[in-house]
């Protein structure tokens, strides 16, 4: 039996009153992949922010036990320099800096006390490799999409001496191939002796590459199961996740009746003027009342700037073509115009583009239609507490109450906060973009029974999303994006992930 690496021993950890942790017990053996899972709010992230000292010893309850010693660690520092190395869900780079300065922030390649910027580009780009990552490591981190970031940060954790590498969410941002590349590193890395632990929602993953897996419940531990002896399956994961069965992830609507188009676009371009290229080009389709698009591609395909370029065009693209919304020729100067039309947008990057995270889930989920609860020009404040309440409810969102900080809640419910935000401006067509992103099983499938009932109450959906299954169990028709332009459309009973890899990869 394989010697632990690191003990738990009974964490607790409370917030404002709210009990995250409860009592919870975590090992992990040295050289093993170890899966930790469990629905948004189970306490995952919060367990290992304990560890690594973002919650510092004396704010939780509890023994960290690491290489057989008693760890107590006052800040990130003191955890790095034992070996452990964190990557959370949400990013933590410099956007104006380039590649190789985030990945050696803090770690600097020195000769002579003075930083060896040529030693450093050499090396950056032995770790973009290991990574599998083709960009020139003097980019600006933010001309890099959300996926290439998160390969940016990896390659960040590698450049250091690590022992224990924890991934919150590791291929959350990634298209299908890109997360094997990825995984297929972690198994790499623990052939070298490297222990894993990886949170991830994603469970054919967990499946993949597990040694073994512990799953968390409302802060507590409720079993490790163990890969050896055949124990980790769909079915006992999600059972021992949300405490029921899922018959089927994705909820299926008995009566779908399309009414005329609610949007077309045609010979449809969008021309990024920084970037000197073409991002969309000559795209054609049309999205019907009542109808779930889909649309599908691999990382850079165009798929987030087709959406962008539809709702007001806020990156500034030049563009062409026609678009029409309810059968009338509109051009939309800003996402305002967009919005008046009945279009919302839900970004990918929640954190960046979506949500005010200082700011707490009341505001947040008002503040894109505040016209609305404002009569007089003055907000009316309780309507505003009934809205996000409401919200809070419908959008099952974990959290204290409508006060709390959207920076404090786990991912998932952050998705769900800037869900209900565009929702309450009333739109006629909703575009998603990676509506599931960093989201548990149970929490995607409320998400998806929400999707039904707002397309069973007239409203058309755009889902964008680099889950296959995702698409092909949501969408009615499918369009597949490659290189900017429309490369195949299918509907719901022709597709399947070959097709659409085929069309992805023209």
């Amino acid at each position: 039996m394989s010697e632990n690496i690191l003990e738990m021993r009974n964490i607790s950890k409370s917030f404002t009153g709210v009990k995250a942790l409860s009592d919870v017990n975590f090992q992990v053996a040295k050289g093993e992949i170890h899966c930790l899972i469990g629905e948004n709010g189970a306490g995952k992230s919060t367990l290992m922010k304990v560890l690594s000292g973002v919650y510092p010893y004396g704010t939780y309850e509890g023994d960290i036990i690491y290489e057989g010693n008693v760890m107590n660690f006052s800040r990130i520092s003191d955890s790095v320099k034992t070996g452990i190395v964190i990557i959370y869900q949400e990013l933590a780079l410099f956007p104006d800096l380039s590649v190789y300065e985030n990945i050696f922030a803090g770690n600097e390649v020195k000769r002579g006390g003075l930083i060896d910027w040529n030693e450093t580009i050499i090396k950056s780009r032995e770790m973009l490799q290991k990574v599998k990552l083709n960009v020139n490591p003097e980019t600006p981190i933010r001309e890099l999409g959300v996926g290439k970031q998160q390969l940016v940060e990896i390659a960040k954790a590698l450049s250091k001496d690590v022992k224990l590498l924890i991934l919150d969410e590791p291929t959350a941002a990634l298209n299908e191939n890109d997360s094997e590349n990825l995984l297929e590193l972690l198994r790499d890395l623990r052939d070298q002796g490297i222990t894993c632990i990886m949170i991830s929602h994603k469970l054919k993953e967990v499946i993949s590459i597990a040694d073994k897996a512990t799953v968390l419940r409302d802060g507590k531990t409720i079993c490790t199961l163990d890969g050896a002896k055949g124990e980790i399956t769909e079915a006992t994961i999600i059972k021992n996740m949300v405490g029921r069965d899922i018959e089927d992830i994705y909820p299926k609507r008995p009566d779908k009746k399309f009414g005329s188009p609610i949007l077309e676009v045609k010979n449809w371009s969008a021309y990024d003027q920084e970037l000197g290229r073409h991002v969309v080009k000559n795209v054609d389709m049309h999205v019907n009342k009542g109808e779930i698009i889909g649309i599908a591609g691999l990382m850079g395909s165009g798929r987030t700037e087709f959406a962008l370029s539809v709702f007001g065009n806020p990156k500034n693209y030049k563009l062409e073509g026609e678009l029409q919304v309810d059968g009338k020729t509109r051009s939309f100067k800003h996402t305002s115009d967009a919005i008046q039309a009945g279009i919302a947008y839900v970004t990918e990057d929640r954190k960046g583009d979506g949500l005010f995270l200082i700011q707490d889930i009341k505001n947040n989920v008002t503040v894109a239609n505040l016209k609305h609860i404002s009569p007089g020009g003055v907000v009316n404040e309780n309507e505003e507490v009934q809205v996000a309440s409401g919200y809070k409810n419908s959008m099952y969102i974990k959290a204290s109450s409508i006060e709390q900080t959207v920076g404090n809640l786990s991912g998932g419910n952050q998705q769900k906060v800037s869900l209900g935000k565009w929702l309450f401006v009333g739109p006629k067509l909703l575009i998603l973009d990676e509506p599931t992103r960093g989201i548990d099983v149970g929490a995607k499938f409320e998400i998806y029974t929400i999707m039904n009932k707002l397309i069973s109450e007239g409203m058309s959906i755009i889902m964008i999303s680099s889950e296959l299954g995702e698409v092909l169990g949501m969408s009615d028709r499918i369009y597949i994006m490659a290189e900017g332009k429309i490369k195949g459309e299918l509907t719901a009973e022709e597709a399947d992930q070959e097709k659409i890899m085929h069309f992805a990869t023209q």
